[in-house]
């Protein structure tokens, strides 16, 4: 990439940051480009869907999430560290209006630009489950592609309750409560 695209190619992810943490994922793209000083085809040449602009923003977040996945595989308590990934994905999913609906309808779109974070998520919760199903802590039929949609509903529902800053954590204790052995 030529260094006056990659400026923009970084002005657009700083822009889209912004723009999705103030008015959620669904913020407009036309402002993300005029904010980033360029133009709306610009934007399009680097991310052309909202997808891929989407993604783009959360690969800075998704590698944090794997990074403590690789580190939380070694704990001693297997279903404490499945529980505490959880509750990051939880708070990710929660990071940005809009982004728990995205990232649900992303597992049912294998072609959506959403979806290459999905998948790593996916691989890296996958190896923590079962990490606490060899312990004996989780059902055997529980899968970390329910865990993912119910991240995902917990934050959708929290997000629609801003005023109860408690109810992520009440619902994810309650669906803890039901996947344990």
């Amino acid at each position: 990439m030529r260094a006056d695209a990659r400026r923009n190619h970084e002005r657009l992810l700083v822009e889209a940051r912004a723009a999705f943490a103030g008015q959620g994922a669904d913020a407009p793209l036309e402002e993300i480009a005029r904010r980033a000083g360029v133009g709306i085809g610009t934007l399009y040449r680097h991310f052309p869907t909202r997808a891929d602009l989407l993604n783009g923003v959360f690969q800075e977040a998704l590698a944090e999430l794997l990074d403590r996945s690789h580190a939380l595989t070694e704990a001693d308590d297997p279903c404490r560290a499945l529980v505490e990934w959880l509750r990051a994905l939880v708070a990710h999913a929660g990071e940005y209006r809009g982004l728990a609906h995205a990232l649900m309808s992303a597992s049912y779109d294998r072609s959506s630009a959403l979806s290459r974070c999905s998948d790593p998520l996916r691989a890296a919760g996958d190896r923590l489950l079962a990490r606490a199903r060899e312990a004996g802590r989780v059902r055997a039929d529980v899968s970390i592609g329910d865990l993912m949609q119910l991240t995902n509903a917990i934050a959708l529902t929290a997000e629609q309750c801003p005023e109860d800053t408690e109810l992520a954590d009440r619902l994810l204790a309650l669906t803890l409560r039901g996947i344990k052995a």
